[in-house]
């Protein structure tokens, strides 16, 4: 009697997950969430320097076209008639507002996923005081200052630019706005906090954002503190002198 030899068993052949498009698997990549962070945060900061400076017209007083009352009018109604007549006006303006409500969308998105990652990694587990001290600092502010900017740039827009949170707003005209704004103090108060918290942001960010895109050299890291220094220092003396100055008078 001749002993069977066992038949080996069939196993059932999975076909390979398809591969998934670069920009995806990218976004699904902490490594591609820091990068988009980074990026949308290059377009944020262009945006906050440019709109910082723009609003210091509010010191230039009265314009010299007779058409607008004050300089700062008729900086906010030059931003309407940008490229025409090549474009159709208000076109270009409404393109670059696109653009950043874009940037912010993906930096948050970006960001919470991050955030949610990073929560998930630890488990909950053991830490040191100290260690918590140094890993978690300027991610715990970055997270907690940019709720605190989010909510600011909704007030900001109600406030400003639609105008239901300022009773006595007029469309286009701004140096009346911001006059009629910062004349109350729980609004400038808020304004600076709320520019505090975002100065912190964008030190923050502008530090780590050079990291995120692979720029982190020993020799270059001082200059990197500088810069990061500098434009938050800079955006934040700009935007808190706003309120400051109409509460001491100095714009009325």
């Amino acid at each position: 009697m001749t002993a069977t030899r066992p038949q080996p068993v069939k196993t059932r052949q999975r076909s390979p997950r398809p591969r998934l498009p670069y920009f995806v698997a990218m976004w699904r990549s902490d490594i591609g969430k820091k990068w988009a962070m980074a990026v949308t945060g290059i377009i944020g900061l262009a945006y906050v320097v440019a709109h910082m400076i723009g609003n210091l017209h509010v010191y230039l007083g009265e314009a010299a076209s007779p058409e607008y009352e004050y300089e700062i009018d008729h900086y906010g109604e030059s931003l309407r008639d940008l490229l025409v007549p090549i474009f159709p006006r208000t076109y270009v303006l409404w393109g670059m507002r696109i653009v950043l409500i874009a940037a912010v969308v993906i930096h948050v998105w970006a960001a919470v996923g991050l955030a949610l990652r990073n929560r998930r990694a630890r488990g909950g587990g053991y830490r040191s005081r100290r260690r918590y001290q140094a890993a978690d600092y300027a991610s715990r502010t970055m997270l907690w200052g940019g709720i605190i900017v989010l909510l600011f740039i909704l007030f900001h827009l109600a406030d400003l630019t639609w105008g239901p949170a300022n009773p006595d707003f007029v469309r286009g005209a701004v140096y009346h706005n911001m006059v009629a704004s910062f004349e109350r103090v729980p609004v400038a108060a808020l304004y600076v906090v709320a520019n505090l918290a975002l100065g912190l942001h964008i030190y923050h960010g502008a530090w780590s954002m050079f990291q995120s895109l692979g720029i982190n050299n020993p020799r270059f890291n001082p200059w990197r503190r500088y810069f990061a220094v500098l434009v938050a220092g800079a955006v934040t003396a700009g935007n808190v002198s706003f309120p400051l100055m109409v509460q001491f008078g100095v714009v009325s």
